[in-house]
């Protein structure tokens, strides 16, 4: 469930009245597109409707019935959500719009790299040109379709290739725990050696060489690892 501080308010106007419920900001694209899909306690602040949310004034059972034909929150939901829309306070737009253009940005470095240097492209370098692309960040519309179009924009701009690599690691069997858990969403194939250490073979994106390298290295200093 999703705290009254993040969520934003969705509205609907009929007969004169508002009705109004908190919802989450990042589901309500998912939402709109396949309710079915969202575990409804996850998507509301609150399982109420209300006239006015701020001020906390409800409606009567017999005002809710007489509106949507039904006392079913998920279908109360459904209906203010497409008949509806949306209301942010500038501070809430502002604060989702940041939040989205970050996972951007991190998705874009961590995966893509240049591909004459084969090594990602420094986060400023990404902002700067997502800036000068003039790319207009959506606070509702789904994080992958923004991704793909923000590519499309930046492309022209900056290199970008989107390739995988192979990594080989041996691991002291010290390390293995830790190592697995950073590993494991990447895992190719592994096995013990007769000398005690783990061996992991993974498949990453290119950008995120460095960065997986680098944790597994703090685990131990011992730890081998080559590309392959």
């Amino acid at each position: 469930m999703v705290s009254l501080d993040n969520s934003v308010l969705a509205r609907m106007e009929k007969g004169g009245k508002r009705y109004e419920l908190l919802v989450d900001p990042e589901m309500v694209d998912d939402f709109k597109n396949d309710p079915g899909s969202i575990n409804i306690d996850d998507f509301l602040a609150m399982d109420e409707v209300f006239h006015d949310a701020r001020g906390g004034e409800r409606p009567t059972e017999e005002a809710i019935e007489n509106t949507f034909g039904t006392q079913d929150i998920l279908e109360i939901a459904k209906t203010i959500l497409s008949k509806g829309s949306i209301q942010l306070t500038t501070n809430q737009r502002k604060a989702i719009v940041e939040k989205m253009r970050q996972k951007i940005i991190h998705y874009i470095h961590s995966q893509a790299v240049d591909p004459k240097t084969k090594s990602p492209h420094p986060v400023t370098r990404i902002e700067l040109a997502l800036e000068e692309s003039r790319y207009s960040v959506d606070p509702f519309k789904k994080l992958e379709l923004q991704i793909k179009d923000a590519v499309d924009k930046l492309k022209v701009l900056i290199p970008l290739s989107f390739e995988t690599m192979r990594l080989a690691f041996k691991v002291p069997g010290s390390a293995y725990g830790g190592a697995m858990r950073v590993l494991r969403s990447y895992h190719v194939k592994d096995g013990w050696l007769e000398d005690g250490t783990w061996a992991c073979v993974i498949e990453i994106p290119a950008g995120m060489k460095g960065e997986i390298i680098g944790q597994i290295m703090k685990l131990s200093s011992q730890t081998e690892v080559k590309e392959i």
